[in-house]
């Protein structure tokens, strides 16, 4: 991306979307954010990054909004369009099932995700964080944010684990390929499995992370019953039953 030294999303109340392509931006600079809507010269200038707002995408000048598509899109947000200008959305969208629905949320509203996820409406409003909202209250509630403040900071923080999470786990699967060994079982009335990973040097730091996206890439979701993997704690290993 072309170098910016400001993000400008919208003021008002804040959503999932623009607070997370935040937060994925300032992974690649760590600059203010400012919430107001843009000047025409801004949205011509490269070095203001423009995020939900402003009726334009154009990743040559860091404008990233939605709300111009027509209606009829694929579900699409403003952090769809980031991951996208850093070439990390085809693998988001494999390895990150929220962000398919945060898509929905944002650009057909919680009625019609509703029943795009065939759940009834009031099972969808239990389901939403206090997490969410505060963070949300407390970013429409300010007009700028400089680093070292602490919502800018966590935003930080917040980015560098969705980008470090989606750039890993590529690598992982790999990783996987390699070493990992899938044990038969016989049980009354069919074979199951028990996928194994062996301990190697250097230890893994997360020895679970991409065991599900792997079981399922491997077509053994209806056979893997256990994972045994390297212990975090010491130098054995810990036995899980695999999605309960």
């Amino acid at each position: 991306m072309t170098p910016f030294h400001t993000l400008l999303t919208h003021p008002g109340g804040a959503h999932k979307d623009e607070f997370l392509a935040c937060c994925v931006l300032l992974t690649v600079q760590a600059v203010p954010i400012v919430r107001r809507e843009p000047g025409v010269a801004e949205l011509a200038d490269a070095a203001v990054c423009v995020v939900d707002v402003g009726h334009a995408h154009d990743p040559a000048l860091n404008n990233f909004d939605h709300h111009q598509l027509p209606k009829d899109h694929p579900p699409t947000c403003a952090l769809s369009l980031v991951l996208q200008a850093l070439g990390l959305y085809d693998d988001a969208r494999e390895f990150c099932p929220w962000l398919e629905v945060a898509e929905w949320f944002d650009a057909r509203g919680p009625f019609a995700t509703a029943d795009w996820l065939g759940v009834d409406r009031d099972t969808l409003g239990r389901l939403a964080s206090p997490i969410d909202g505060a963070l949300l209250r407390r970013f429409s509630a300010s007009a700028r944010f400089e680093p070292g403040e602490p919502l800018w900071e966590l935003m930080r923080e917040i980015g560098a684990d969705i980008v470090g999470y989606v750039r890993t786990l590529r690598e992982r699967l790999a990783y996987l390929e390699k070493h990992a060994e899938f044990w038969q079982l016989e049980l009354p009335g069919k074979t199951a499995e028990v996928l194994f990973l062996p301990r190697t040097e250097p230890a893994l730091d997360d020895p679970s992370l991409g065991l599900d996206h792997f079981v399922e890439r491997r077509g053994k979701l209806e056979t893997v019953v256990a994972t045994a993997s390297p212990d975090r704690r010491g130098g054995g290993y810990g036995l899980s039953r695999f999605r309960d």
